[in-house]
């Protein structure tokens, strides 16, 4: 654990990220972006101990937000995607052992912006219908992928739920219980690659009250924004998340 967060400021960092973490589950989609850099960083780039490290905080942090959305039933706009999701995870899986950073994240950085790209473009035409279940067979297949491989698929789903117009609750509700099955799938695939260690749990143990604390402040947040001013941070996050997915990290 020591060799992870040697220093009291590694651990101060540390506690930030756990705060974006739970503040992006709650309130601010997209934010949580940053909690993947930001982590690995922390982790002298060690990249995909960073991920198994971060893979446990996120699922507290979708356990919150289940919480306090559990009377939001709007999940039922996911299910048709779960079996697509599942296969883009077999995907995922597949690469983890065949291909390396460098050739996976600019593959996944063309694919999310090709997404954005899609969504500005029926914004433009206000009278198109919402996606529909061809769009989401490739949604899902990508999260799948993106979220396996990186714990990069809130740009994805983000997306995804603004192109079916939802209210803010809806959105979050929604991105809840998509990413609480997903991360949840996602444990055995990481620790198989011996990405969860009793270090990185440790640690996760430590950050676990940060988690809770940041998705009590992000369920508060997330009242006070407009939903236009909402929809436009969704986008500009999901856009920086995409774009950094093109910058080289060193394998672990």
């Amino acid at each position: 654990m020591i060799e992870f967060l040697p220093t009291p400021w590694h651990w101060l960092g540390a506690v930030g990220c756990a705060l974006v973490v739970g503040a992006a589950k709650t309130g601010i989609p997209g934010l949580g972006f940053l909690a993947v850099p930001w982590l690995a960083l922390l982790f002298h780039d060690q990249v995909r101990m960073s991920a198994g490290a971060l893979l446990p905080l996120l699922c507290v942090a979708d356990v919150m937000a289940v919480w306090l959305y559990r009377n939001n039933r709007a999940i039922h706009q996911l299910w048709h995607m779960l079996p697509w999701v599942l296969a883009g995870m077999g995907l995922g899986a597949a690469a983890l052992w065949l291909l390396s950073d460098a050739v996976l994240r600019p593959v996944l950085g063309v694919i999310l912006l090709g997404m954005i790209g899609l969504h500005l473009w029926r914004k433009r035409h206000a009278d198109l219908a919402p996606l529909g279940r061809g769009a989401a067979a490739a949604f899902g297949v990508t999260a799948g992928t993106t979220t396996t491989i990186a714990n990069a698929a809130g740009p994805v789903m983000n997306i995804y739920l603004l192109s079916q117009r939802l209210p803010k609750e809806d959105f979050i509700a929604a991105g809840a219980w998509f990413f609480f099955a997903v991360n949840l799938a996602k444990l055995p695939i990481y620790g198989s690659r011996g990405m969860i260690t009793v270090d990185t749990l440790l640690i996760d143990a430590w950050l676990v009250p940060a988690v809770i604390a940041g998705s009590l402040i992000g369920r508060r947040i997330v009242k006070r924004i407009p939903q236009g001013t909402f929809e436009l941070i969704v986008l500009l996050l999901a856009t920086i998340g995409s774009l950094m997915l093109f910058i080289p990290t060193r394998p672990a």
